[in-house]
């Protein structure tokens, strides 16, 4: 007994506005196409772009928002005894396997924004709030150390460094090789660098003086000025 071959999947409404989206960037130009422009070709009307998408910039980078929520997620599912640096760096790993879902969109998408500065400037935000993400996320981990903030933000910069070298490296190559991979070997380089747990050193409650002073000075006269310089005298 012989079956028909299933029929493909219908591309979703949002999915068709991205594609038409790209198709038009592509031939005419990111300026040069309009949001009528990209409904006429999908075949919907504005409302339905509106929709899905705040505005022509929005289309270009269609799942960061999901991608967003997900770190987010992930992370608030951590549980006290995960290791807040090998819990980050996982969070990361979700990021790049979005783009590696989709390597000729996302090898498209690097293209035109290196072409665009508004877009630049666009993704720059985007990258500046999974940033924020993970700082948040550190921060609360990192809450009983004195220096737990400043340890947020360096470690929270550092792996969104390391994420976007392995990320861009891959892009410019045109989408070969395993981007996995790649960011896997930068982010061990961040673990590797920042995976000591060493307590920071104390608040001391002592005073130092530092009294600088001749050779010759007699004795008595360098207790009289440490004294003083403490209040003592």
């Amino acid at each position: 007994m012989s079956t028909s071959p299933a029929t493909p999947a219908k591309p979703s409404m949002r999915d068709s506005l991205v594609a038409a989206a790209f198709e038009l960037f592509l031939e005419r130009g990111y300026e040069q196409t309009t949001v009528d422009d990209i409904v006429r070709t999908a075949g919907v009307g504005r409302r339905s772009f509106f929709r899905y998408f705040p505005s022509k910039e929005d289309v270009v980078f269609p799942d960061h928002e999901q991608s967003l929520a997900d770190m987010t997620e992930f992370l608030a599912a951590s549980a006290d005894a995960d290791d807040p640096l090998v819990r980050v760096c996982d969070a990361t790993r979700l990021v790049m396997r979005m783009y590696a879902e989709n390597p000729t969109f996302s090898v498209q998408r690097y293209r035109l924004t290196r072409e665009v500065t508004g877009l630049r400037t666009y993704e720059l935000s985007v990258v500046w709030r999974y940033e924020k993400i993970i700082g948040d996320y550190l921060r609360t981990r990192f809450a009983d150390r004195r220096d737990g903030t400043l340890r947020a933000n360096v470690v929270a910069a550092a792996v969104v460094a390391a994420h976007n070298h392995a990320l861009r490296h891959w892009l410019r190559s045109g989408g070969e090789g395993d981007p996995l991979a790649e960011v896997d070997r930068a982010l061990e380089f961040v673990r590797e660098t920042w995976s000591g747990d060493a307590p920071a050193p104390a608040e001391s409650d002592d005073d130092v003086v530092v009294v600088i002073t001749k050779r010759s000075t007699p004795m008595w006269r360098v207790v009289r000025e440490v004294e003083s310089s403490l209040g003592e005298g």
